[in-house]
């Protein structure tokens, strides 16, 4: 039996990244059925920079809403909120007693969020990849969905893993291992191909988010750069077109094609025959998503009684894994 663990922070809003990147993704893993997934909103990890309080609670729900409309079923997967569960920040300090300053020191996204101030950062920030690894580890996850720039972090989860198992002389965790799917792992901004699409760049136009209605989705698409030359038949065509790239790829991950399949079909087209069938389809795929979303933000009790009901099965692994590694690290019961 896998299990299967991944979670999104709730800061800002959920765009197509986001979507193509991981909830498609979720969605897909939780109807095979030799794995049981558990999806959580990582609301301890958003507030290692700076936040709105005021805010957290209901972009916490806003997030679970995005999982719940992009089709993850509370009756096939666990959807919780990291906070609810006490057992993560409790191993995160018994697997921070073994995570070493050298390994730490030498993440990349540390470097990336501390920038020049990286003595004034917060512990919270230096030490997030352990909390990672315990988000991971507390329920013994076997696979974890990540994107390229999380895959560091996991190979501390692993690290962490190993070096417990060693140190008591146990096979207790298991080495989880990074799972990168489908067609658009990485999505780029639509304003430049060589960006990550990101909830934090200045301009709402760069991505396209889960709430936009089909009027923003088509003004952002019309909007998007590209270049002047035709489409070509094979993905070799598209080398030094990053935003050409990144349109075709975007296009394929929602019509469920290849990128190839999706060149065939546009071979000699420009982008202005191309933007009108991606406006089409984009808002097919995303507008029933946008509506049930808005039908859970109206309805936030509903959303609180799916997050209680997935906490409930969250926890009764989590509360186990605490007790037997306290157990294993000799704890007084």
């Amino acid at each position: 039996m896998k299990r299967i663990l991944s979670g999104m922070q709730p800061t800002s809003q959920l765009h197509l990244g986001n979507y193509l990147g991981a909830l498609k993704n979720w969605v897909a893993f939780q109807d095979d059925p030799n794995a049981q997934c558990l999806y959580c909103v990582v609301d301890l990890h958003a507030i290692t920079a700076s936040y709105e309080a005021a805010n957290l609670a209901n972009a916490t729900r806003e997030i679970a809403a995005a999982y719940i409309a992009a089709g993850i079923d509370p009756d096939k997967s666990s959807i919780f909120v990291q906070s609810s569960i006490p057992e993560h920040s409790q191993l995160m300090w018994l697997l921070a007693t073994m995570a070493q300053m050298g390994k730490l020191e030498r993440m990349t996204q540390f470097k990336d969020k501390a920038g020049k101030n990286a003595e004034r950062a917060g512990l919270g920030l230096f030490a997030y990849p352990v909390l990672m690894a315990a988000d991971i580890l507390i329920y013994k996850a076997t696979h974890v969905p990540v994107g390229e720039d999380q895959k560091q972090h996991l190979e501390l989860a692993r690290d962490l893993a190993s070096t417990f198992n060693t140190r008591y002389g146990v096979d207790f965790f298991p080495q989880p291992e990074p799972v990168i799917a489908g067609v658009a792992p990485r999505v780029m901004s639509l304003r430049d191909g060589t960006q990550k699409m990101s909830k934090s760049a200045d301009s709402d136009m760069t991505r396209i988010n889960l709430t936009d209605t089909p009027d923003m989705i088509a003004k952002k698409i019309k909007k998007a750069k590209t270049d002047a030359e035709p489409l070509p038949e094979n993905l070799a065509g598209l080398d030094g077109r990053p935003e050409a790239l990144n349109l075709i790829t975007l296009y394929a991950a929602l019509a469920d094609k290849s990128k190839e399949e999706v060149l065939l079909h546009f071979a000699g087209k420009q982008f202005g025959q191309f933007k009108p069938e991606f406006i089409d389809l984009a808002v097919e795929k995303l507008s029933p998503i946008t509506t049930r979303m808005n039908e859970f933000m109206d309805d936030p009790a509903q959303i609180d009684s799916i997050l209680s009901d997935g906490s409930e099965k969250a926890r009764s692994i989590a509360s186990e894994v605490l007790a037997k590694t306290q157990e294993i690290m000799g704890f007084y019961s």
